[in-house]
């Protein structure tokens, strides 16, 4: 495995990565890989869209009210005819298949930053 090559501060903080609930899943049948169309609450910033390849290791109902880390300030990209606002942010397992999730370890409130 290697390293990527180092960043600024200034660069880390061009990222926005606020805390979300993921409020809503549906399955994403359009898309290339199995994956879920997910509607995120981020607070004052709003509900944003989002797909993710994490149905091998989630299910549609455990996802209901499970609070993610995400980047909110990416373009929207469209995936098939769907646009995702947001990239919900994820460990990829060994293979590169499986992706964990990363979540707060404490409930936060909604649309806080990650600094």
């Amino acid at each position: 495995m290697t390293i990527k090559p180092e960043i600024s501060w200034a660069d880390f903080e061009k990222l926005d990565i606020r805390t979300g609930t993921i409020i809503s899943v549906n399955d994403f049948e359009k898309a290339r890989n199995p994956s879920y169309q997910l509607e995120i609450d981020f607070g004052d910033l709003g509900i944003k869209k989002s797909s993710a390849q994490i149905t091998s290791l989630y299910g549609k109902e455990e996802l209901i009210g499970k609070q993610i880390l995400a980047v909110v300030n990416f373009p929207k990209k469209q995936i098939a005819n769907f646009f995702s606002e947001c990239l919900v942010l994820g460990v990829y397992g060994e293979d590169s298949k499986d992706v964990t999730l990363i979540t707060p370890s404490l409930s936060t409130k909604n649309g806080l930053q990650v600094g």
